[in-house]
């Protein structure tokens, strides 16, 4: 998985509202950093072997660039985000770009944050809910996609997706994730999926450490998080660690700017 990556561009990125505690409309990123940073993001997944395909930005849409809200993928299936109302004039360029490629879309009849708060491990699907998807969702996604759903419930808006608090490392084997990023119910959850779990603390989550794509091999991660990159490295994994100060600054890191497309479908006997 995260082989195949849908993208879009930092062009019209800005900070046209606060949606997220990281953005704030009167510090606005510089423009011509924030599409180096991106531009740099491809560069890294190409070098890693992924293939990229793209989506053009609209000016009226300056947080397209994080495109991992836009939907969860699985085979040839797709379920649309339902993002905040600041958001929803990006879905219309992304439901045509999966039709146009096949897909079969299913629309989210409830707030939900699309790969955000939908990370795939496997047959199983980590699946966030607290901040900005409604739990409902969970069984749309469960049927739609045919994933066991593992609900992980986020404690405050500062994990306003589950992407910030937890990160996929290899698929039914690694998981990181910042304890206090997560209920206690979700933390025993998580403890009895019996995979290897990465204890990352508050600080370093809170600079988009676990907002990270990890294809099993290469992991391609936000500077900043010196001891989750070292803990990557212990486990004999590739790390390549990128400047993300300007996209931060709309509340995104690695993993928001990435749709995975080769999420596996279900294994049969």
């Amino acid at each position: 998985m995260n082989k195949v990556l849908l993208v879009s561009d930092a062009a019209y990125f800005r900070v046209d509202y606060e949606i997220n505690p990281y953005m704030h409309t009167e510090v606005q990123p510089d423009h011509t950093a924030a599409v180096v940073e991106h531009l740099n993001i491809v560069v890294a997944h190409r070098a890693a072997g992924r293939r990229i395909e793209y989506v053009a930005s609209a000016p009226e849409c300056p947080d397209m660039v994080f495109t991992a809200n836009a939907a969860v993928v699985r085979g040839n299936r797709a379920v649309l985000g339902a993002p905040p109302p600041e958001r929803k004039a990006e879905l219309p360029y992304f439901q045509e770009w999966l039709i146009e490629h096949d897909y079969d879309v299913v629309e989210a009849p409830y707030p939900f944050s699309g790969q955000g708060d939908a990370l795939a491990c496997g047959d199983l699907l980590l699946t966030g809910y607290g901040q900005r998807t409604d739990r409902r969702m969970h069984s749309i996604l469960a049927r739609a996609l045919d994933y066991e759903v593992v609900p992980l419930r986020t404690v405050s808006p500062r994990w306003y997706d589950l992407d910030l608090a937890v990160a996929v490392v290899e698929p039914g084997r690694t998981l990181a994730y910042c304890p206090e990023a997560l209920d206690e119910q979700s933390r025993r959850r998580l403890r009895g999926l019996g995979m290897d779990l990465i204890e990352v603390a508050v600080e370093e989550a809170a600079r988009f450490a676990l907002n990270l794509i990890s294809d099993g091999t290469t992991v391609t991660m936000t500077k900043g998080a010196p001891r989750l990159a070292a803990e990557l490295r212990v486990r004999g994994l590739q790390v390549v660690e990128l400047d993300t100060t300007e996209l931060a600054k709309g509340g995104g890191g690695v993993r928001c700017t990435a749709l995975t497309l080769d999420n596996p479908l279900p294994a049969r006997p």
